[in-house]
């Protein structure tokens, strides 16, 4: 059969009526953000076949503002594969953080208590656009508006997946080798596998965040996390002419309950200094969504055929920055390892879940801890907690110890 053949769907197990065409891959990678991109970059860049196929258009996820702290182990495994020049000519390094507790400023040089590595601030949109243009150069299949996308026969060694074009209406079934689900938490990979094939673990923090996004020049050099008795306030950086904000809300809360100025308000109130002068910069809000704080993973991050990776395996706070950074690990290890085994090895496959989860639950454990050192509670033993968290940032800025174990997982494992 050629890469295209038309034939019709009583023929194609699994496909919609009516005339349906038939390719084949190896790898089928669903989803086209920064995990996705980076399985289809490493696997092109090593000879391996693939088609990536992502629901929305390209302008749409180059666009989507996320995450912007990048860790140093990803930015040299982008630059390694030669996928990180922009990145590198563009990106602000970061060497420090702040604390702000009762109006005072406390900083952090986490830098310097881990060997002078640091972080770099790089918007997700930019990264994504950076690989989408990489894979396309390099010839590779990326097919935007994959509409009604669904994986068939994962338990099988001849899975295959098929989909609508959203342009046209055909429907195409792309048989393959591996499905790697690179779709996020609410995608069609992980809710292809059967009922109780995975064990999940989910916990809600019972906190809420406004996030915020403004065409505003940073207030500041390094990122701030606030401690307020009304509650937490963040200030992250982005680009040069915008920011992120993040204000703690109640759960469940709504973007109809923040008009801008009510968001101004509340972020010089939390972010104040007492002693020193500093100026929050306002500017336009483009963006304003109610994030509720809940952390998840699946285990194992995989079902047949089908390997998943980045949200679609777990979600975590954004506390630590450690959500795109654990996509690109997922991403990095699965194109390892799916390299290995067209060399004849499926050694790495094998361990694929295994060496994913064990960065993910010690960024779990990291960013829950973050989480309850900058929130306040507002629940009947709100004092007692509000002071441990206290104690806890007391020890982080008096102990080089506590410094350094800060900064090994602030930073990410190597």
């Amino acid at each position: 059969m050629r890469s295209q053949d038309l034939v019709d769907s009583s023929l194609v197990t699994g496909a919609a009526a009516g005339p349906v065409r038939v390719g084949r891959t190896r790898v089928a990678v669903i989803g086209a953000g920064p995990a996705g991109l980076i399985v289809a970059n490493l696997l092109r860049k090593a000879g391996v076949d693939c088609v990536v196929l992502e629901r929305h258009t390209r302008a749409h996820v180059e666009q989507r503002a996320r995450a912007g702290l990048i860790e140093p182990r990803v930015v040299e495994m982008l630059r390694r594969f030669g996928l990180a020049d922009r990145l590198l000519r563009m990106a602000d390094a970061h060497t420090t953080c702040e604390f702000r507790i009762d109006g005072r400023r406390h900083e952090i040089n986490y830098s310097a208590a881990h060997g002078g590595r640091r972080h770099y601030v790089y918007p997700q949109q930019e990264l994504v656009t950076d690989l989408v243009a990489a894979f396309l150069d390099a010839g590779g299949d990326l097919r935007f508006q994959a509409a009604d996308v669904r994986p068939h026969g994962l338990d099988t060694d001849r899975p295959w997946v098929t989909y609508v074009d959203g342009a046209t209406g055909e429907t195409t079934r792309l048989d393959c080798d591996f499905v790697a689900g690179c779709d996020g938490f609410h995608g069609v990979s992980r809710a292809s596998v059967p009922a109780g094939a995975l064990t999940e673990h989910s916990h809600e923090h019972g906190i809420g965040w406004l996030s915020v996004l403004a065409e505003a020049p940073p207030s500041t050099k390094a990122i701030i996390y606030a401690l307020h008795p009304d509650g937490f306030a963040g200030h992250m950086l982005r680009s040069s002419t915008v920011s992120r904000f993040y204000l703690q809300c109640p759960v469940g809360d709504s973007v109809d309950n923040w008009p801008d100025e009510r968001v101004w308000a509340e972020l010089h109130k939390r972010l104040a200094l007492r002693d020193e002068d500093w100026t929050l910069t306002e500017g336009p809000i483009i963006e304003k969504r109610v994030l509720d704080m809940r952390s998840f993973v699946v285990e194992p991050m995989s079902y047949g055929r089908l390997y998943l990776a980045g949200d679609a395996a777990h979600i975590i706070t954004p506390v630590g920055g450690k959500g795109m950074n654990l996509a690109a690990h997922d991403a990095e290890r699965l194109a390892e390892a799916l390299v290995a085994h067209y060399e004849g090895s499926d050694a790495l496959l094998h361990d694929y879940s295994a060496t994913c989860l064990r960065r993910v639950w010690r960024s779990q454990e990291f960013c829950q801890w973050m989480t309850e050192v900058i929130h306040a509670s507002r629940d009947a033993g709100s004092s007692f907690r509000q002071r441990l968290a206290v104690a806890r940032l007391e020890h982080l800025l008096t102990s080089p110890a506590a410094a350094a174990v800060f900064a090994e997982n602030y930073l990410g494992q190597d």
